[in-house]
């Protein structure tokens, strides 16, 4: 066997795998099937898409491709290659399933960490990347004990932390074996070392080419080694820094052990080149021994960009030696800034950017980014042409219909079938798809409807209790729910039996799933990802966690999923394309537009390890968590080389400024600024820019006056006269604002229910002192109280309803009786009805009249009233002293609030609006209520003035209606 090297590097000015592809057609393909009899290892299957495609690109015609090989990436999950596989000597046992990996995980983790069971997977999934990197770095799991005992300062917590990591992976090979199986990662290294030992016995007949592989893993790095040394063996690795000098490569590390302290200088793990560096030396391969690869050649970037980025990723201690480039070392031509605002900016200057490219025929765009929500941002906004981009990363399964189906109905198992998640499961578009969509959704939105308001009581039983009460201005709307609800219940109804744990939970969302829609959650890409999943999941659940509350199903649920992304099999753009890092790192497209450069997206935080401490990683020999940095370093370095690059940041998040990236940064200062794209954020303003200012002006309806309304409440008055839009819009185009779902207790709802209890008081009680605290109490403790009411606003109402029953029996010892309670009244005045309810009428002790009025908030001031507002007692008064209510005669002589909130450190007060400093005599105020009451009517009901929107606003507090007048349009900007 020769022993010669084969170790070559293509620069980042180059594109990988057209470089190679061309490379290998040249030397290989002269013979119809001379590229047939060779294999290409590659790193995973992204990659070996990224390189058959190169092949078609740069074939011309129809060609025999050579094998593409994965060599298997545990953080994907991807199994090594068929054709790795050893035929002969000791079989290697089968790889445990990643499923059944995980559930058995975490029941480890649930077990020895007495945690729940969403905790317990979130864990498991760590657990499980760590113990990769310890089969992935050849490391005995036992040498955990000895570091135990090595560090006897270790805090608590990693104490801890590695006391139970110790005890898990004690029993895992237990496990293991009782199942026959091996870890993914352990299988893979003895495949490859089997590999490796075949290859030094008896080399290949064809060619071997291992391409684009950077992890220094112990077992890749020997493979690659006796690749190497193959007599057409070849080992091309991306982006090598064959000109870095050799005090810069050195510093790099990994260092010796000082001699005095024995411990080793720390190695500079975010530096670009550190990983090859690191792999290079367990491949036994020194850097001078690497050579150019040589053939190739097509559209790529200047050389010089070469030198440029490796200048800009210089290690920090010798980023002196910028001041002393040369002008043509430091310049980056071809390579474009845009900084924008925001995210959403940002979006739309890519999608624009992305957009031109393709007005040139045959050019190819694409964007690079690991922010999966800007990649998102840009697919949308490509949308509005009709371009579909080819995302290699696919969608996340949570994210796809069938995904978010299962999620809703998890969720709203787990909150006990609340309205917001019930109906957001109703309405899901995959529910009763087809013909029978129409009539459900119709359904729906009644049950909508219904359960407006604060929620109903937990279960499916308790929405049939809910829908069954027949008090309330909705009980027509509720019995049409309820009958519709009544055919839902029985396809929800495994949801409420989930006691069976993970299993049983899985099994009973699968079968709702298919009642509620068939076979369309399990149809196309997303469906069928969907159903294998559940598949696997469910043959797995009875080894995973043993407790499963409901609550937690939502996120075991998500977790689940979150590891599955799907992506389309046709359809999108052939030019443009959008790729995350591990794509961008062996192609390149004609623009290349590498976005999202802040610090914390690229590059991203290190996730961080809950079980081994960073000093138990370094004396383990484990890479460091700022090792992704510099492998993000070598994606952003690689991309650079794109003959037309586009980088892009916003200055802020979704919450917060952003920091630039270090990476950003760097090239800034190194080229002393990057050239701006100029046109690229002005087009993406442009785009959206209206032709002109048309603001809406201040609407003022005028509907002929035959068709306004005659009869008004007391109540509607001031909303008459402050906006009488409002009004308009709720009396004559009959629209009311809806209440929200899930609402907590608002004012109004507190007052109706103190407004109920008072009644009955009245009506039943006969007003007894003794007998109102009870009632109290026995609302608040019914089903249909909120919660939130039982819990914060008891005491306060209990106080105050201790105070009105003193009041009343006060008042009766002072021989005023109560007269009616919650009376309706109306008469005709001005052509007009007005109608009201008074909430309390008393008889004083002289026959006159009282009206009482009970407010939870604080009572109208007397600036309102003197100004014509707030009428409501007087023109109750009136209708009173016009005999407008039955059984009630006399002629009113005093009006009282009974307000429940706080004055002088005490819960309830009266307050008159008449007499004292009002300077209103109670005699004359039905009569100025009247006078009131005539003016506006004869000007909005039987007279002919338009209905102007917020005529006076500092009467007209709700906002139900400022949408439907545009009131931002206009507001504030009157002439």
């Amino acid at each position: 066997m020769s022993q010669s090297l084969s170790v070559f590097t293509i620069p980042p000015h180059r594109a990988f795998a057209d470089a190679l592809a061309a490379g290998l057609i040249a030397r290989y393909g002269q013979e119809r099937t001379g590229l047939a009899q060779g294999l290409i290892l590659v790193p995973n299957n992204r990659a070996a898409r990224a390189i058959s495609d190169a092949f078609v690109r740069r074939s011309g015609g129809g060609l025999l491709l050579p094998r593409l090989v994965p060599v298997g990436d545990p953080e994907l999950d991807e199994r090594i290659g068929g054709a790795l596989e050893p035929l002969e000597g000791e079989p290697i046992p089968p790889a445990i399933d990643p499923m059944e990996r995980l559930m058995l995980l975490a029941r480890l983790v649930q077990r020895h960490g007495g945690v729940d069971a969403a905790e317990a997977f979130r864990l498991a999934e760590d657990l499980a990347r760590t113990l990769d990197q310890l089969l992935v770095e050849q490391v005995d799991p036992v040498r955990l004990a000895d570091i135990a005992a090595e560090l006897p300062d270790l805090s608590l917590h990693w104490q801890k932390s590695l006391d139970r990591l110790s005890v898990i992976l004690s029993d895992w090979p237990r496990l293991l074996a009782e199942r026959g199986r091996i870890d993914l990662a352990e299988r893979r290294n003895r495949l490859l070392a089997a590999v490796a030992k075949r290859w030094r016995e008896r080399p290949p007949r064809g060619f071997v080419v291992a391409a684009g592989i950077t992890t220094a893993a112990p077992a890749v790095a020997r493979l690659l080694r006796t690749v190497a040394r193959l007599p057409e063996g070849m080992v091309v690795i991306p982006a090598l820094d064959v000109g870095m000098e050799e005090e810069e490569w050195r510093a790099l590390g990994p260092h010796e052990p000082d001699p005095v302290t024995g411990r080793r200088p720390r190695s500079i793990e975010t530096h670009p080149q550190f990983h090859l560096k690191l792999l290079l030396e367990r491949m036994s391969v020194g850097r001078d021994e690497v050579e150019r690869w040589r053939w190739g050649g097509g559209r790529d970037a200047p050389a010089v960009r070469t030198r440029a980025i490796a200048n800009a990723m210089k290690p920090a201690r010798f980023t002196g030696k910028w001041q002393a480039l040369k002008p043509a070392e430091r310049r980056l031509t071809g390579v474009r800034a845009l900084e924008l605002a925001d995210p959403a900016e940002e979006a739309q200057a890519i999608a624009v950017a992305l957009r031109e490219a393709l007005e040139e025929p045959g050019r190819t765009a694409a964007l690079v980014t690991p922010d999966r929500g800007l990649a998102r941002r840009v697919s949308a906004h490509l949308g509005r042409w009709g371009i579909e981009a080819d995302d290699s990363a696919g969608r996340p399964l949570t994210e796809t219909p069938p995904g978010t189906l299962l999620l809703a109905l998890a969720t709203a198992a787990a909150e006990g079938f609340a309205p917001v998640p019930l109906l957001a499961l109703l309405k899901h578009p995959l529910v009763m798809k087809g013909e029978g969509r129409l009539p459900w959704l119709e359904g729906a939105r009644l049950l909508d409807l219904a359960l407006r308001g604060p929620r109903p009581p937990a279960g499916l039983e308790g929405v049939t209790a809910l829908l069954s009460d027949r008090t309330g201005r909705d009980r027509d709307t509720r019995e049409t729910a309820l009958r519709w609800w009544r055919s839902v219940v029985p396809l929800l109804a495994p949801l409420e039996r989930l006691e069976g744990g993970l299993p049983a939970s899985l099994a009973a969302l699968r079968e709702v799933a298919s009642r509620l829609s068939g076979d369309t959650v399990w149809a196309g890409p997303a469906g069928r990802a969907t159903a294998d999943l559940f598949a696997s999941a469910e043959a797995a659940a009875g080894l995973g966690p043993a407790d499963l509350d409901p609550p937690s199903l939502p996120t075991v649920l998500e977790q689940l999923m979150g590891r599955t992304a799907v992506r389309p099999p046709y359809g999108q753009h052939p030019r443009i394309f959008i790729w995350g890092l591990l794509e961008a790192r062996l192609q390149h497209a004609d623009v290349m537009i590498l976005a999202g450069l802040n610090e914390g997206t690229w590059p991203a935080l290190p996730t961080p390890d809950p079980w081994l401490a960073p000093r138990i990683r370094a004396e383990l020999g484990l890479p460091s968590l700022e090792r992704r940095i510099g492998l993000s370093a070598h994606d952003l370095a690689t991309a650079l080389g794109g003959r037309q690059v586009l980088v892009t940041r916003a200055r802020r998040d979704a919450r917060a400024p952003a920091v630039a990236s270090r990476f950003w940064l760097r090239l800034e200062a190194m080229t002393g600024g990057l050239t701006r794209s100029p046109y690229h954020r002005r087009w993406a303003k442009m785009l959206d820019r209206p032709e002109g200012h048309r603001p809406a002006a201040q609407p003022a309806p005028g509907p002929p006056s035959a068709i306004r309304p005659r009869d008004i409440s007391v109540t509607e008055v001031d909303r008459l006269k402050a906006d009488p839009f409002a009004f308009y819009a709720r009396k004559m185009l009959g629209l009311s604002a809806l209440d929200i779902l899930d609402a907590d207790p608002s004012p109004a709802w507190r007052g109706s229910a103190v407004h109920a209890v008072l009644e009955g008081w009245m009506k039943e009680d006969d007003c007894d002192p003794a007998k109102l605290r009870p009632r109290a109490q026995a609302f608040l403790e019914s089903a249909s109280a909120h919660p939130l009411m039982r819990a914060l606003w008891q005491p306060r109402l209990l106080e105050a309803i201790d105070w009105i029953a003193e009041e009343v029996e006060t008042n009766r010892r002072a021989g005023r009786l109560p007269l009616s309670a919650e009376a309706k009244g109306r008469i005709e005045i001005a052509n007009v009805v007005l109608h009201g309810m008074a909430d309390r009428i008393d008889r004083a002790a002289d026959g006159s009249l009282v009206i009482v009025d009970y407010k939870t908030g604080t009572p109208p001031s007397g600036k309102a009233v003197a100004e014509g507002y707030s009428m409501q007692l007087g023109l109750l008064g009136l209708i009173a002293e016009r005999g407008g209510f039955k059984e009630v005669e006399g002629i009113p002589a005093a009006f009282e609030y009974w307000s429940l909130a706080k004055k002088a450190g005490k819960l309830g007060f009266v307050k008159s609006p008449v007499g004292g400093r009002s300077g209103i005599d109670p005699a004359d105020f039905t009569t100025l209520a009247a006078r009131n009451f005539i003016a506006a009517a004869e000007t909005w009901l039987t007279g002919g003035e338009p209905f102007t929107a917020k005529l006076h606003p500092e009467y007209a507090p709700y906002g139900d209606y400022d949408q439907l007048m545009r009131l931002e349009e206009w507001y504030g900007r009157e002439t």
